[in-house]
């Protein structure tokens, strides 16, 4: 073992963009090799952590081919981009990917999506965040059995910070931390999107791979007050196949196109597609109607990320406040997967074709009223 056959060995990893070869695009320095073990640097141009293990798995497996039981360790260096802005000018410096998941009308199961994306993700080993931005209908501590709980605040730089409450290995804020469970949120707009400015920046999130956004049904006040705040990295749109949750959900996709906002649509789920009877696991029955997402998605030019079917066992795991994507070998744990792969495989591409997400300066209001 020298480095000349580790050269060779990493001459067969194929960068995904360039379509060469690691070795070729010189993204290999420092080669050493010492007895069993081989240590070099890595230059990566892309920051997601999927496109990061990609090349870590591909890596490991052409070493392996070549070299048995060799113990491998690489440092990892991310190149910067030269359209990114600086961290000092980004809200939410240390999150890699902000998600939002939105839906036009209220009911379809957003938050029960948004809820197991989340945990699916921290499943996978990502870190993730969570902010529970329906304000007026916080619905996230009670799906992640954390209604009593009430976070803590931490002092950094002769600043107090908001410790965001844990759980599943998502970390969560949320309205309903600081009310009471039976009490009325009444807020105008500008004081309900203050509280929403609050929960990014007065909280001390950390270093995260993904935040996901539980966003308010409909178009409003919250939205605007979102892409104002930090840099969305993309929207998730939920909906049924009903045709008036459709027309609303084509309003959802059309706000985040809108020139002022500019947030890419990374896809759309549909969501209670079909009832599956416990006692029949393989009968479907089409009670919102029949595809009813996929063909408006393809209209839209919008990925379609996968159909969520309408399990009783799902409301359950929400109402006890544990999400139905941790109950091993089911079919929502399935559906939801089949809904993450789909998302990462987006993102991927989305974050490779285009910048980082500014945040929306608004100085024209129109269609934005």
């Amino acid at each position: 073992m020298d480095e000349k056959k580790v050269l060779e060995a990493l001459s067969n990893v194929v960068e995904p963009d360039a379509k060469k070869d690691i070795v070729a695009l010189n993204m290999v320095t420092g080669i050493k090799v010492e007895e069993k073990k081989i240590s070099f640097t890595l230059k990566l141009k892309n920051p997601t952590m999927h496109y990061k293990k990609r090349m870590e798995e591909a890596i490991e497996h052409h070493l392996s081919r070549y070299f048995k039981d060799v113990e491998i360790e690489m440092d990892i260096l991310t190149e910067g981009s030269a359209k990114e802005p600086a961290a000092s000018v980004r809200a939410l410096p240390e999150v890699r990917n902000i998600i939002a998941v939105a839906s036009g009308k209220g009911g379809v199961g957003k938050s029960t999506v948004a809820a197991n994306l989340a945990a699916g993700l921290a499943l996978r080993g990502y870190t993730v965040g969570m902010v529970d931005a329906d304000i007026y209908g916080p619905s996230i501590p009670l799906m992640f059995d954390t209604s009593f709980e009430k976070p803590a605040v931490t002092e950094k730089n002769g600043k107090n910070l908001i410790i965001p409450v844990e759980n599943y290995g998502v970390k969560m804020l949320s309205i309903g931390f600081f009310a009471d469970m039976n009490q009325a949120v009444v807020w105008r707009g500008p004081m309900a999107s203050r509280a929403l400015n609050q929960m990014f920046t007065d909280a001390d999130w950390g270093q995260l791979d993904f935040m996901i956004i539980d966003m308010p049904p409909g178009t409003g006040d919250i939205h605007l007050s979102l892409v104002q705040a930090v840099p969305v990295t993309g929207a998730l749109i939920v909906s049924t196949p009903q045709e008036v949750a459709l027309i609303d959900a084509r309003k959802a996709v059309g706000m985040f196109k809108l020139p002022q906002i500019n947030v890419p649509v990374l896809g759309m789920v549909e969501n209670m597609s079909y009832f599956t009877p416990e006692e029949l696991p393989e009968n479907k029955y089409y009670i919102f109607g029949k595809n009813g997402v996929k063909p408006i998605s393809e209209e839209l030019k919008i990925p379609f990320l996968g159909q969520i079917p309408l399990v009783q066992s799902i409301r359950e795991a929400g109402d006890v406040g544990r999400p139905a994507i941790l109950q091993e070998n089911s079919i929502q744990k399935k559906s939801f997967e089949s809904v993450i792969d789909n998302l990462l495989n987006e993102l991927e591409k989305r974050n490779q074709l285009y910048p980082p997400t500014l945040k929306v300066e608004m100085t024209n209001h129109k269609g934005c009223l």
